[in-house]
């Protein structure tokens, strides 16, 4: 499946022109609420649906631009809303790190450890305690090491890390719920996670 892409700076000349654009932001809120492009909308993957997306579109409407953090996340939401039938995908090359890279203008709030550290912190512990009890307490924990050690193989492969979708649904790293006010100053009502 061939994933059409645009640059950020495509993207912020498309903004500047006063052109419509529908900017989903896939990211988890904490890293949404630590900088985040004006215009986007924050829609983390696990919850994107693409009937949310596609509601109130016209059929052949504007495209949806995706982005993340570095583009892996958003390949991800244009594969999901392509195989959905909604066409007109374009991923952001390099996601908000390349945006804010170019110097273009973002909004900053509270600062967050990003998914992808909590991923090397959680499979670092993991494989560390795994050792430690296997050579402590019985051989058979030197599984643990094994297990998070394919799973990050299976991971680099096929860019899905399955550890890193179960740390997106912890209460850390989920916006705030229905009617409470996010903990940072950045957030407006548009900005909370619908």
């Amino acid at each position: 499946m061939s994933i059409k892409t645009i640059s950020v700076a495509e993207l912020h000349e498309l903004q500047a022109a006063g052109r419509p654009v529908e900017l989903v932001d896939v990211r988890t809120p904490p890293e949404y609420r630590e900088a985040h492009i004006e215009f986007a909308r924050n829609v983390p993957l696990g919850d994107l649906q693409p009937v949310d997306v596609a509601g109130g579109r016209e059929a052949g409407g504007g495209p949806v631009y995706l982005i993340c953090r570095a583009g892996g996340r958003g390949k991800q939401a244009c594969e999901k809303l392509l195989a959905a039938g909604l066409p007109n995908v374009l991923n952001v090359e390099g996601g908000t790190q390349a945006w804010i890279e170019a110097g273009l203008p973002v909004v900053r709030g509270k600062k967050a450890v990003s998914l992808e550290r909590q991923v090397r912190i959680v499979a670092g512990s993991l494989v560390l305690a795994g050792v430690a009890l296997g050579g402590l307490v019985h051989w058979a924990w030197y599984g643990l090491s094994a297990f998070v050690g394919a799973g990050l193989i299976f991971a680099g492969v096929t860019d899905r890390c399955g550890m890193a979708l179960l740390l997106a649904r912890l209460p850390w790293n989920r916006g705030p719920r229905p009617g409470q006010q996010p903990s940072c100053g950045c957030a407006t009502a548009k900005d909370e996670v619908k």
